[in-house]
């Protein structure tokens, strides 16, 4: 379990309290943005949808995208391979969206 976790201490979020990420409505979307800047996005996506976790953002997914991809596709048994394959597919409007404010802000400060 350790291991599998060896992403976590990179995360942009290590540092930031956790009820920052476990928010509910309109919350969801800032704290998100935080998400495009991190290096282990994609880590923790997968631990998020290979683990069923079912609460807060992780790899910049509400709990309520991560539950749709799954619903949509409940025959993936290894997340890394099937986003590495079709991560273009997370691509939304409101994903769009989060980015492009995460990279303002970036750009801002």
């Amino acid at each position: 379990m350790i291991a599998r976790l060896s992403w976590a201490v990179d995360a942009a979020c290590a540092k930031t309290p956790p009820d920052t990420l476990f928010v509910h409505g309109a919350a969801q979307r800032s704290a998100r943005e935080l998400c495009f800047t991190c290096p282990v996005r994609m880590a923790c996506l997968v631990e998020a949808l290979g683990s069923r976790i079912e609460f807060g953002i992780w790899g910049a997914m509400t709990e309520r995208e991560r539950r749709a991809l799954l619903k949509q596709h409940p025959d993936v048994t290894d997340w890394a391979a099937w986003l590495t394959e079709n991560g273009r597919e997370l691509d939304t409007p409101p994903m769009r969206t989060a980015r492009l404010r995460a990279a303002r802000a970036v750009v801002a400060g």
